[in-house]
């Protein structure tokens, strides 16, 4: 059988782009192939759960557009299918001059990007929330939580009732393309489609390579590390609390994340990791460590962002450290307020040259589609990027 229609990959971002085929072209033939014995088992059912508003976006980009028609998608479908969230809201704390300056510069983009923020100074932060201190904040309304992997697990209930296939236990090991059609092998099993979408994540440049893609790139996972207040701290703040991000770096630095579980984490740091699927701390892949040291573009973005990484670093195995991050904007906090959590990893696109891909990046053929990079906030915006991979891929059928 030839399928219409194969996706690859079970993250919030594969099933979304399914979800789209199926409902832009009800009828046709679509096959899900997943590694895991399950949807949802790496950077969807690890992040943080945090319905972004896209404040942080340069305007007039992709990722800013994609993030906000995302936050309303994804809250329509929660209502739509019963899946619980709350919008809750962010405050993003400036402590010291150099946030307050970086503070204005996110305001004005708030503008820009038609998101709906509030200034605070520092006595109203106090009035919202006790336990924040700070010279100034800014207050994010539409900003919610959720649990993506239930919105994940959802969404293939839905394609698995429309009639796909959802093909779990399945580690792609080669992809063929001809002028008729895409087969891809798994061992000994094989599958044929007319168009395949690549949407692997972490695995994203090595099945690129596998389906002779030049991609230019290579993906170095970073290690996001949690931890969780206990329960009797899950009232420590009402909103979600953010530092005032450092624009010169990708990550957003560690924040109080107010979970749809009722929990509060503090997190996440950004260390390099040294396996691309290794969620225990101390994780070890020989083969992973060795492929990203044999690019180029590792050691250059290394020696970019050597400071910022030796504190990550330094961070991760000292808790006095990440503590003082926290103690910042909260310093009530204890080093016995963290309790252990499941960290997550995420798969950062590192070009030859030594720069992070901030944006999504594809790479498309005649009958593929290979999503190599989709940074945070991927979750949030996965509604429009599978109407937008699934809009591009049926035009190519067609």
């Amino acid at each position: 059988m030839i399928f219409d229609y194969c996706v690859i990959g079970g993250g919030i971002v594969g099933i979304a782009t399914a979800l789209a085929l199926s409902e832009a072209q009800p009828g046709s033939s679509l096959v899900i192939l997943e590694k895991e014995d399950g949807l949802a088992r790496h950077q969807t059912g690890h992040n943080s759960g945090v319905i972004h508003s896209g404040i942080y976006y340069a305007p007039g980009s992709l990722k800013a557009e994609l993030c906000r028609r995302g936050a309303l998608a994804t809250k329509t479908f929660c209502r739509q299918h019963g899946i619980p969230f709350e919008v809750c809201g962010k405050l993003l704390v400036a402590t010291n001059p150099l946030e307050e300056q970086r503070m204005d510069a996110l305001f004005e983009r708030a503008g820009k990007n038609r998101i709906e923020v509030e200034r605070l100074d520092a006595s109203e932060l106090k009035r919202r929330e006790p336990n924040i201190v700070g010279a100034g904040a800014l207050f994010v309304p539409s900003t919610g939580i959720v649990d993506y992997k239930l919105v994940c697990e959802t969404m293939g209930r839905i394609v698995s009732s429309s009639g796909a296939k959802i093909e779990l236990g399945v580690k792609v090991t080669g992809i063929r393309e001809t002028a008729e059609e895409v087969t891809i092998s798994a061992g000994e099993r094989k599958w044929s489609a007319k168009q395949l979408i690549v949407c692997a994540g972490l695995q994203s440049d090595r099945l690129a390579k596998l389906a002779g893609i030049e991609t230019g790139h290579q993906i170095v996972p970073f290690r996001g590390e949690y931890y969780r207040l206990p329960p009797n701290r899950n009232d420590i703040v009402r909103h979600l609390i953010y530092p005032i991000p450092d624009p010169d770096l990708p990550f957003l630095g560690v924040h109080l994340t107010r979970m749809i579980d009722g929990g509060v984490t503090v997190g996440p740091n950004a260390v390099l990791g040294f396996a691309r699927e290794g969620y225990p701390k101390f994780s070890f892949s020989i083969s992973d460590v060795a492929e990203y040291c044999a690019f180029p573009g590792f050691w250059k973005t290394i020696a970019a962002h050597l400071k910022s990484g030796l504190i990550e670093m330094r961070n991760s195995l000292w808790k006095p450290g990440y503590l003082d991050q926290c103690r910042k904007y909260c310093p009530s906090l204890t080093l016995a307020d963290l309790l252990p959590e499941k960290a997550g990893i995420r798969a950062q696109a590192v070009l030859r040259d030594g720069a992070l891909v901030h944006d999504f990046l594809f790479f498309q053929t005649d009958r593929m589609l290979h999503v190599c990079n989709a940074p945070s906030p991927a979750a949030t915006s996965a509604i429009p990027i599978g109407e937008m991979i699934a809009e591009k891929c049926t035009r190519a059928v067609h």
